[in-house]
């Protein structure tokens, strides 16, 4: 089994585990109707992500707003979590930044069907390189929009969590030796 097999299995299991781990949250949560108002506690473990990042994010997405109660406390419509849903996905699964997720709802890119998110054809060009984005919860919104590089996914917290330094060297490597590859068949065609 070469590197880029042995790591691409492993990139699945670590992707099949964090869905298990999603599919038991959801149960948990059964208790409550689907039209319930959530909590900033019961949508930050719905999404996996902290408390501060969702309050940020409603600096930046206007779109999102919970209602607040006696004491500040925040009420999460079952509206606003999908759409919460919709762009942490963007953010730490697609590699969007903060930038390209606004521009992406401004110019009526992001479409919710049902639990699922999609993406317009065409928004693709809105992907960002920038790992410190996926890796601070999308405070970093500032990088050039364009699609990802090859190693920004192993940035991701999912794979940072699952994979040991060792195993993170390993990937990067075979990264580089997978782009030195391209690089070569490109200028193999171009010639």
């Amino acid at each position: 089994m070469s590197n880029a097999e042995r790591v691409l299995d492993q990139r699945n299991a670590a992707i099949e585990e964090a869905n298990k781990r999603s599919v038991a949250r959801a149960n948990k949560r059964l208790e409550k109707s689907a039209d319930a108002f959530r909590t900033i506690s019961e949508v930050a473990d719905e999404l996996e992500v902290p408390q501060h990042v969702l309050r940020f994010w409603e600096t930046k997405f206007t779109q999102i707003r919970p209602m607040k109660r006696g004491g500040g406390r925040r009420y999460y419509r079952p509206e606003d979590v999908d759409l919460l849903r919709s762009i942490r996905g963007l953010l730490y699964d697609q590699g969007y930044t903060i930038k390209g997720v606004q521009k992406l709802i401004r110019e009526g890119g992001l479409r919710l069907s049902g639990d699922s998110l999609a993406v317009a054809p065409g928004a693709a060009e809105l992907h960002t390189d920038s790992a410190e984005t996926a890796k601070s919860g999308g405070a970093g919104g500032e990088a050039a929009e364009e699609t990802p590089a090859a190693g920004s996914i192993m940035d991701l917290p999912l794979f940072r969590a699952a994979l040991d330094d060792s195993e993170i060297r390993e990937v990067k490597s075979v990264i580089e030796e997978l782009t030195d590859l391209r690089d070569r068949l490109r200028r193999a065609a171009n010639a």
